[in-house]
């Protein structure tokens, strides 16, 4: 193991940025392990755990155009600490609503949409971000190494706030407030370099320019887009709470616990692809026999009456869902021009909140009619689909060799057009 996949850490910026994502990340998944337990627990209904989805989903659906005009015209490093500290008070306001008690979920709901619209901004910003704090020829490493960071705080944040919650149900929105404190002081710690920012006036076509951009580059589009109904379809993070609780007995440590090992094979994958060449070549196709990997780990998991084997199956679903999000992270930066990343960003939330929250009331609903383990099944039977239909589909993305091209392979498609 060289230096070379440390490269991005010998960037001050990057490992501030980096311990801020983790402190982030880390409250985000012990707040939603909390809130997943609570609403579940008081209501004992599917579609209200679907719900807790949806409330998150819905402002970076509204707010989506505007998000990432702001973060290509303003500085991205006072968006994230306005984010991180409006992070604060609605983990504060969930404080006070669990200890005044839960008579009914709507202020729970209400404190969702705020935190959701939070992230919106957040989200274009944090991504942003990242090519003006390593070189180009990092990019690729600091990618890695940020998503991996992400999922070690994804690994231990579950837990986390399983354990809290045992101990008492406000103490995983203190930790989370005093969590997401600490990710604003982070990145106001941070020296980044002016950044050339256009102030052109503001113009629809300026505020579509992201939407319009991904028109054009079928290779973004692919990938953006089926990552986003690879996981509408398989994610079944929302059911956790049922199948911790009726399905295998195991209490909020267990859910704790099959949230985390997503999370684990994450992490595991990300370091090996930082350390290794795995995706140097043939980096699309990679992606699809990913995405593939992923929904057949999902029918296991929904097959599975084994905590032990569904554990080994999350790990699995995992590893394989970093190498998609490695793939279309790295190709959605290295495409985009810098003036756009912002409003591209944006579009790209979109997607990965659609097939995150958006995906976790599709699945409440879906296992509200037929039942959680028939909607995990289908749900990855139509992720595997999915990986066959964009192979054909989307041939820019399947033939995609390098994920990031050398001067010399741009100059030649260049002189061919």
């Amino acid at each position: 193991m060289g230096s070379k996949g440390w490269a991005a850490f010998r960037h001050r910026d990057f490992r501030l940025f980096c311990a801020a994502r983790f402190a982030m990340a880390l409250a985000v998944q012990v707040q939603t392990v909390a809130v997943a337990w609570l609403v579940y627990d008081s209501s004992g209904s599917a579609l209200n755990l679907g719900l807790v989805g949806l409330a998150s989903f819905l402002p970076t659906m509204a707010l989506v155009l505007l998000t990432g005009l702001v973060a290509d015209r303003y500085s991205r490093r006072w968006i994230l600490i306005l984010v991180f500290s409006a992070m604060t008070l609605t983990s504060l306001g969930l404080l006070a609503q669990v200890h005044a008690g839960v008579p009914s979920l709507l202020p729970i709901y209400g404190l969702l949409v705020a935190f959701g619209a939070a992230r919106a901004f957040g989200n274009p910003a944090a991504q942003a971000i990242v090519p003006t704090l390593v070189p180009p020829g990092d990019l690729a490493n600091a990618i890695a190494w940020n998503s991996s960071v992400q999922q070690v705080a994804t690994i231990s944040g579950p837990a986390v706030g399983g354990i809290l919650y045992a101990v008492h149900p406000t103490a995983p929105f203190l930790g989370s407030a005093v969590s997401f404190g600490l990710a604003a002081l982070l990145i106001a710690a941070l020296r980044l370099r002016p950044a050339e920012v256009k102030r052109e006036p503001v113009t629809w076509s300026r505020v579509i320019a992201g939407l319009v951009f991904l028109r054009t580059k079928p290779l973004l589009l692919g990938a953006i887009s089926l990552d986003l109904f690879a996981v509408l379809l398989g994610g079944a993070t929302a059911l956790m709470p049922i199948f911790a609780r009726d399905v295998f007995h195991v209490g909020p440590w267990g859910l704790g616990l099959l949230r985390s090992m997503p999370a684990v094979g994450a992490v595991t994958m990300a370091i090996v692809l930082a350390h290794s060449s795995l995706l140097a070549r043939r980096a699309g196709l990679r992606m699809l026999q990913a995405v593939g990997v992923f929904g057949l780990a999902t029918v296991g998991f929904g097959l599975s009456t084994s905590f032990g084997l569904t554990l080994v199956l999350l790990a699995i679903l995992g590893a394989a869902d970093m190498v998609s999000v490695v793939v279309r992270q790295t190709l959605v930066q290295a495409e985009t021009p810098d003036d756009l990343r912002g409003r591209v960003a944006a579009v790209n939330t979109v997607f990965i909140g659609a097939s995150n929250e958006l995906g976790e009331f599709e699945s409440g609903t879906l296992a509200w009619l037929v039942g959680a383990s028939p909607a995990v099944v289908i749900g990855g039977i139509g992720t595997i689909m999915l990986a066959a239909l964009w192979r054909f589909w989307f041939p820019d993305l399947a033939q995609r060799d390098q994920l990031i091209r050398s001067e010399v392979t741009r100059s030649g498609e260049l002189q061919k057009t």
